[in-house]
């Protein structure tokens, strides 16, 4: 399929065809676009396939079966599955073809694999203790290849000399993020969610530094992309 870019600079047209990182989004403006134009476009569905999976593997952590006495864990990460599974549909509803049945695919991966992992969990490991180690293992892996995906990002900023890839906003929300469930963990002396979220933590105060360094550069690059936008619509293949 083909998607749109009105007002968008040749140079980035360029960067998606060559597979070029895109710039970092914040969930609610990209659906908000998709919405909008009623296409997903370039975007890839990966992102919040993997961010779901994420929420969900937490929401089992804090299962009373589990791990008792974790309902801020199940409220916060629940409200973080109902989030992601508005975005999967909405993704669902603007796409076609290769790209919706690759959506559902994943969607039911990540359902089928909660799933598993329940199973095994209840019918192995009768202890608390136990089944707070296994799930835990796994949060811990998956929440750290969450946190530690804008690295290529991080790269591309190093290379460039420039933060325009890398939003302000969502990087200071990463920290406090970060540092809220890092002092959380603390408090409750819970090493499955210190070692993701400190790990977290500290990916979002380099991306501070980055944007400290990089910030004048970045300024100047923008005004002087300014030039450069497109009036044409520029269609980008897939």
């Amino acid at each position: 399929m083909s998607a749109g870019w009105r007002g968008t600079s040749s140079q980035s047209a360029r960067e998606a065809q060559a597979g070029e990182p895109q710039p970092l989004e914040g969930f609610g403006p990209t659906f908000y676009r998709i919405c909008k134009n009623k296409s997903v476009e370039h975007f890839s569905v990966v992102p919040y396939i993997a961010t779901l999976l994420n929420c969900m593997l937490w929401v089992l952590y804090g299962m009373p079966f589990v791990k008792p006495n974790s309902t801020l864990i199940i409220t916060i990460n629940g409200a973080g599955t109902m989030i992601e599974l508005i975005y999967i549909i909405i993704y669902v509803l603007y796409s076609d073809g290769s790209r919706r049945i690759k959506a559902l695919l994943l969607l039911f991966t990540d359902i089928a694999f909660i799933a598993v992992v329940a199973a095994i969990v209840l019918s192995i490991f009768k202890s608390h203790e136990e089944r707070t180690l296994i799930v835990g293992i796994l949060c811990i892996v998956f929440c750290i290849m969450m946190y530690a995906s804008p690295l290529s990002i991080m790269k591309r900023v190093i290379k460039t000399k420039s933060a325009e890839y890398m939003p302000l906003y969502l990087s200071i929300a990463y920290f406090f993020n970060g540092l809220c469930w890092t002092t959380y963990s603390l408090i409750h002396l819970d090493v499955n969610l210190t070692i993701p979220n400190a790990t977290g933590l500290l990916f979002a105060i380099a991306q501070l530094l980055l944007h400290a360094i990089y910030n004048k550069s970045t300024k100047r690059e923008s005004n002087g992309g300014k030039s450069e936008v497109a009036l044409s619509e520029v269609n980008v293949a897939h």
